[in-house]
């Protein structure tokens, strides 16, 4: 277990917190919140077919518009389609 927790410090650290500067506790939780949602709803993971955590509740396929979802100021970004 200690190696996926080390994974995802890193993770953590080189995606989102080497671009912050962080004003105090409040702020890292905002920041770590922000990363851990995208983590989980967002993100796509090598070891599950480059697919989420979490089942996506947008469209992966079709023709729709591409959009994109920002957080933390555009640091974290998912693109996906709008449902045609």
């Amino acid at each position: 277990m200690n190696a996926y927790v080390e994974r995802f410090v890193q993770a953590i650290e080189h995606e989102c917190l080497d671009k912050f500067i962080v004003f105090g506790q409040e702020h890292l939780d905002h920041v770590c919140g922000e990363y851990v949602q995208h983590y989980h709803l967002e993100r796509p993971h090598q070891a599950m077919g480059n697919g989420m955590l979490v089942a996506a509740s947008e469209p992966t396929t079709g023709t729709g518009e591409v959009l994109s979802r920002e957080r933390l100021g555009g640091v974290l970004r998912h693109y996906y389609r709008s449902a045609a």
